[in-house]
Formats: C-alpha cells, structure tokens, sequence
C-alpha cells in the first residue's frame, strides 16, 4: 500500500458512497469515487452491484459528444443505510479505540 492510503473494509465503502449521494443528492461518477477516495478501476464493480441490488441508482447524460454517468442513491440504499450499515457501524467503529493505559 501506498504511504496515505489505508485500508477500508467493503462494507464501509458501501457506505461512505451511500451517505455521499445523500448529502449531495447526486453525483456524476468521476465526483462520487473521488469524494469517495475510490478508485475507479477498482472499484467499480462496487458501484455496478449496488446499482443492481437497487440501492442507488445510475443515469446516463448526453453532454455534447461525452456520456456523463450520473448516480443517485435510492430510498432502498437510504434504507439499508439506516437499518443495517450504521447500526454495524456502532457495534463495529472502523477505527478501534485503545483503551487508556495502553
């Protein structure tokens, strides 16, 4: 790995892309996997597998010659967000605190 770089289980990727469509409402793909530090490469099939499993949703824009691919989360996504990603979140933080004396 990189030096900057650490490493981040599935599930919050999951979720860091669900809450940032929330807070933008959309985003073209080149704006979420940046905002999400994600590579596109990557981790596109990420993005395919939420897309299929309903939780949010992709558009394709015709800008000029260029498609832009724009992707919105879907009340399903907020839903699964809310019910069983911040509650796992809770049980399990994605940095570990050490207990004092450590």
């Amino acid at each position: 790995m990189s030096g900057s770089s650490t490493y981040r289980d599935r599930i919050y990727i999951i979720k860091d892309i669900i809450l940032m469509l929330v807070q933008y409402g959309e985003l073209n793909q080149t704006a979420l996997v940046s905002f999400c530090g994600l590579n596109l490469k990557k981790h596109k099939p990420i993005l395919d597998e939420l897309e299929s499993n309903e939780l949010i949703t992709r558009i394709e824009k015709q800008l000029g010659k260029r498609i832009v691919t724009i992707y919105k989360p879907a009340s399903k996504g907020i839903e699964f967000c809310r019910t069983i990603l911040e509650p796992y979140e809770n049980i399990f933080p994605r940095k570990k605190k050490v207990p004092e004396g450590y």
